[in-house]
């Protein structure tokens, strides 16, 4: 197979690290991207913690999650969840699968939404469905190990950029890696201000952001600027 861009590997490699340095990832959950060559492939590392992946442990896979590499290695169950979100979404660049704590509540307890609660969450403004495993495959260990599965997911993602997973966690899309980080990190705090904010008013009302400066404020000029530091933080003193 055609050598793979080493700045795509080395970023894919970084991303692993910082959603495992911010919490976002512990040692479970995986972060994909898909392959700059052919839409039709992806990738992701073998079967390892986030913090531990390197550039000889990323795999290419197809959409059908078969490993195209590495074949001989052990491979994410879970890696359905990117094969069928990339089938059905073609403007998906990247996917992270995690199982941050903050979000759970907010997969678990009914009549409560995640919302936007300041201006780095604008991409939760347009709404946050959440995935029902038992409606796709009845009583399960939770985890999306098969295609049929992955497919449920992704129709509930449909075009959102967040989806929670009752009693599992959550996956976030976006157009690049460090997009995708970026969402992964600010819904997870997200969901922390929030459950302050709940707790603070104590019954009273929690001001949201509204769908307009949802909108304005989810333009992707804040990824930038975030993934410096990130990276900054990750290589220094190497």
């Amino acid at each position: 197979m055609a050598e793979l861009p080493k700045e795509l590997i080395d970023d894919l490699v970084l991303a692993n690290k910082i959603l495992y340095r911010l919490n976002v990832v512990d040692a479970f959950g995986h972060i994909s991207v898909r392959h700059p060559d052919d839409p039709k492939k992806y990738l992701m590392a073998r079967h390892l913690p986030p913090g531990m992946v390197t550039g000889a442990d990323i795999v290419t896979f197809d959409l059908d999650s078969n490993p195209l590499t590495h074949a001989d290695r052990p491979q994410y169950s879970e890696r359905f969840i990117h094969g069928e979100v990339f089938k059905v979404r073609p403007d998906v660049i990247s996917v992270v699968h995690c199982h941050a704590r903050p979000l759970i509540p907010f997969a678990n307890v009914k009549g409560v939404k995640l919302k936007p609660m300041f201006h780095m969450c604008g991409f939760l403004g347009c709404g946050v469905p959440i995935y029902e495993i038992r409606d796709a495959g009845g009583q399960t260990d939770m985890l999306v190990r098969t295609a049929p599965l992955g497919k449920a997911l992704a129709e509930t993602l449909a075009d959102k950029a967040v989806v929670l997973m009752r009693g599992h966690g959550a996956t976030m899309v976006g157009r690049s890696i460090q997009e995708t980080v970026f969402r992964a990190v600010y819904s997870m705090d997200n969901a922390v201000v929030q459950m302050q904010a709940h707790a603070l008013a104590a019954g009273g009302e929690v001001e949201f952001l509204s769908l307009e400066e949802s909108e304005k404020s989810m333009g992707g000029r804040n990824v930038p600027r975030s993934w410096s530091l990130w990276k900054h933080q990750m290589t220094a003193g190497r």
